[in-house]
């Protein structure tokens, strides 16, 4: 259980009374997530400002691999974008205003739950639908006031492969080092000149809530942060558009840029360079993934995601990946 700080029963009620969500009636650890500590928490009773009389909220310990200088940027582009009707969790402020609170020298911040489920074979429907709701979100981001530079840009993408060494790469599969020439290549392009605002780059099936083909719930901004529009399309694309064998299904692919672009239209510049942004989204995972293998004990009780999966969607979008947005 992604627990990994006790708060007991007291602890989570007096929490949950610095806010206006009314009584704290249960508190569940939630199984979910790696880095933090979460519980899902349900209260009932009267409140003032939240425009609740109880329901049921996400309460998140951050516990690692979060800068808090971070969350004031993180917390508020929720608030930005639920604000403009976006499928987001707002954030719940507490009776100062605040949008988190330190418990046990860890921030804490209380989060709106949404409903919905997160699809596990995504249907053309479904992804058409997260790709006409991520260009919303694009669109509503624009004018939010704050940035924050992207931590796992294609030159982090680079740096990390670089240090793991091709020897290292190699244990995993002897054609992974190759990745490595194709990393710095990524680094080197220029994106600054791309329609820019502020983008998930994290969007994959398990952070997108659906009921139907609706999405209900957009979930998991940490990674979010400035930058081009069209890298988090090709984030995205890459997420939701192989099946499980790792096969391209042209099916969503057309369907989810159909989405995105029945919102917002991308430029000729993204088009032409939508390829070697996705080859260079594929990256990311590569070098993550790697970096994760290398570092976790062979008996650890953590099933490793394997780098070549993204091996092999580099090498679709570099095959393919031109002809994806052609005419």
């Amino acid at each position: 259980m992604a627990v990994y700080t006790h708060l007991g029963a007291e602890d989570l009620a007096r929490l949950i009374g610095e806010y206006d969500v009314g009584d704290l009636v249960s508190a569940k650890g939630i199984a979910e997530g790696v880095s933090n500590s979460n519980w899902l928490v349900e209260t009932a009773g009267s409140a003032e400002r939240s425009g609740t009389s109880g329901t049921r909220f996400i309460l998140t310990l951050y516990e690692r691999r979060i800068d808090y200088a971070d969350l004031p940027y993180f917390l508020g582009l929720l608030d930005h974008l639920a604000a403009k009707g976006c499928p987001v969790p707002r954030t719940m402020h507490d009776r100062t205003g605040a949008a988190y609170r330190m418990v046990e020298g860890k921030a804490a911040a209380l989060i709106e739950f949404l409903p919905g489920v997160s699809p596990t074979r995504p249907t053309p429907a479904q992804a058409r639908a997260v790709g006409a709701v991520l260009a919303n979100l694009h669109l509503a981001a624009q004018d939010f006031p704050h940035t924050r530079a992207n931590a796992m840009d294609f030159a982090a993408s680079a740096a990390i492969l670089d240090a793991c060494g091709a020897d290292a790469l190699a244990t995993i599969d002897p054609a992974l080092p190759a990745m490595l020439d194709h990393a710095r290549a990524a680094a080197a392009l220029d994106l600054s000149a791309l329609p820019q605002s502020q983008t998930h780059t994290d969007l994959f099936p398990d952070n997108v809530l659906m009921l139907g083909d609706s999405v209900t719930g957009l979930i998991d901004f940490y990674f979010a942060c400035t930058g081009p529009m069209v890298l988090d399309l090709a984030v995205t694309h890459a997420a939701w558009c192989f099946d499980a064998g790792n096969a391209y299904r042209p099916d969503c692919g057309a369907a989810l840029l159909e989405g995105y672009q029945s919102v917002r239209r991308l430029t000729a510049q993204e088009r032409a360079l939508f390829a070697p942004v996705a080859k260079g989204a594929c990256l990311r995972f590569v070098a993550s993934r790697a970096e994760d293998w290398l570092d976790t004990p062979d008996d650890a009780l953590v099933t490793r995601k394997d780098p070549m999966q993204f091996v092999q969607r580099w090498q679709f979008y570099h095959d393919h990946g031109a002809a994806l947005l052609a005419g």
